[in-house]
């Protein structure tokens, strides 16, 4: 089985663990207090991620791998950061969308820069992804845009590009320890504006405890998986195919919470088999 493949199952695979990681995410705030559910789920990540750096005997990378992974700790933390505050101020069915595929495009952009084109139906397949994207985060609901809306989802989506776009750039020897890096990034602005703003973390010792470690579970396993996916293939296309996480989160939302999809959003899961087909070919 070529690389190239690969990178392909890779990237669908960290779209799916990124989808359910988000779904448990948001299932535990509904009970608990979402600064607990980040700690909680990001300490877990960390420990998981440090235990497999030390099983599997990863070699610690040089300075430049790590300075790497700590950079893609920052954005990512403040994309984060710029999405909840987007979602708290704003309309979800713009914050949402805006961010997902601002999120991808750069990393596209990027990719294509350091590797060249695409062939013309992976190009297609991209675009078309794109769409997806747009549409399973809840984008082309006929809502007005206004600019002003615009600032923080954008401001999000530049924060997770470059979560990628860091990400990317370590070496397929040094896959968990820039993770670590990016995590323990990650965790110290969490607790830092925890500090700030006075909050306090409660942990729920119940069954809620559970599913917040299964939400740090896959999403420390989307990392890794998106890690191996452009280590092993072309950023564009493992970015494109990672984006396509909100799919995973629906999927679950309609088959555990029977919750009803907007007709857009079933568009939007045909657009991404499509797109599937395509930037396999």
């Amino acid at each position: 089985m070529g690389s190239e493949v690969l990178a392909i199952i890779c990237g669908i695979a960290a779209a799916a663990s990124f989808g359910t990681g988000d779904f448990c995410g948001g299932f535990a705030t509904k009970r608990s207090r979402v600064y607990s559910v980040l700690v909680i789920s990001q300490l877990f990540g960390l420990a998981l991620l440090a235990g497999m750096a030390v099983v599997l005997n990863e070699p610690i990378p040089s300075g430049g791998n790590l300075v790497f992974g700590g950079l893609a700790g920052l954005f990512g933390t403040l994309g984060l950061a710029a999405l909840y505050i987007g979602l708290a101020r704003g309309r979800m069915g713009i914050v949402a969308p805006v961010s997902a595929v601002v999120g991808a495009v750069l990393p596209i952009i990027v990719g294509i820069f350091m590797e060249g084109a695409p062939t013309g139906g992976q190009f297609i397949g991209l675009m078309l992804g794109l769409c997806a994207i747009w549409y399973l985060a809840g984008g082309g609901g006929g809502a007005s845009l206004h600019p002003r809306e615009l600032g923080l989802p954008i401001l999000a989506g530049l924060g997770f590009g470059f979560f990628f776009i860091f990400i990317n750039q370590v070496s397929e020897t040094a896959i968990f320890w820039p993770l670590v890096t990016a995590r323990i990034v990650s965790i110290t602005m969490i607790f830092t504006l925890i500090l700030t703003r006075r909050q306090t973390i409660k942990v729920p010792w119940n069954r809620q405890l559970l599913i917040i470690i299964l939400a740090g579970i896959f999403d420390t396993a989307g990392n890794i998986l998106f890690a191996l996916a452009s280590s092993l293939g072309r950023l564009d296309i493992s970015t494109t195919l990672t984006s396509l996480y909100p799919a995973g989160t629906i999927f679950l939302a309609w088959f555990v919470l029977r919750e009803r999809l907007a007709p857009r959003q079933w568009f939007g899961v045909a657009v991404t088999l499509v797109a599937l087909v395509l930037i396999a070919s």
